[in-house]
């Protein structure tokens, strides 16, 4: 067996689940950076991935929160599917340790970088579900995601959502919300924005991806007009 090989089993032994066709999970981990033909990168178990969470997330919110209006339901799913989860839990399995790329893409930190982790962790969910099922899918997917929601008890508040609300209730324009900077390299970006509401100091922030900073932002303006 192969060091490879081994790593894939001590991934599966994680999620908690023993392959029947392991190539399933070793493509799921297969950067296209490593791997040149298409059909062998893990884009299209993303994609499957991507549903299954959402799906499983979805039946579990409504159990958990059965007298919950559907506003808040959705708030909560929002902020459970959203890259910046799924790249806490790949963190949290240490699923960079696992990923299958390029030496170029391993030397310029690709795995550590949020984006790819969150890519590979759909991919992951993807290949679960057709060698597991939906039961091995879910026992692994409540797992790690159950302590992301049980961490707060109220629906997640959206920032801009915020904003935009603080805005209608005085009648002035929506937020204007303006990338002015975008550094480092492609596979780890930094972004600055900056929003602008009428009658307001403009605030900015910077994120990984331009809808972080555009979160931040508006959760700096909010601060800052006493919100």
């Amino acid at each position: 067996m192969s060091e490879a090989d081994r790593d894939l089993g001590g991934l599966a032994e994680v999620l908690g689940h023993t392959f029947n066709h392991p190539d399933m999970l070793r493509r799921a981990v297969t950067h296209a950076s490593a791997e040149p033909r298409a059909w062998n990168a893990y884009e299209r178990l993303e994609f499957l991935g991507d549903r299954v969470l959402a799906l499983i997330l979805a039946e579990h919110l409504l159990d958990r929160f059965p007298h919950e209006r559907e506003g808040s339901i959705a708030k909560r799913h929002v902020s459970l599917v959203r890259r910046e989860t799924l790249a806490e839990v790949a963190h949290n399995i240490d699923l960079g340790r696992f990923l299958i790329i390029s030496r170029g893409e391993d030397e310029a930190g690709a795995r550590a970088s949020d984006t790819i982790l969150s890519d590979a962790m759909e991919a992951v969910i993807g290949a679960l579900y057709l060698d597991g099922g939906l039961e091995a899918t879910r026992g692994f997917i409540l797992r790690y995601w159950n302590p992301v929601l049980e961490l707060d008890q109220r629906p997640p508040q959206d920032p801009k959502t915020g904003l935009q609300e603080w805005a209608q209730g005085r009648r002035l324009p929506l937020p204007v919300y303006d990338t002015v900077a975008q550094t480092g390299p492609a596979h780890a970006p930094e972004f600055t924005v900056e929003v602008r509401v009428e009658g307001q100091v403009s605030q900015r922030a910077n994120g990984k991806s331009k809808r972080l900073a555009e979160q931040s932002a508006a959760a700096a303006m909010l601060e800052a007009i006493g919100e």
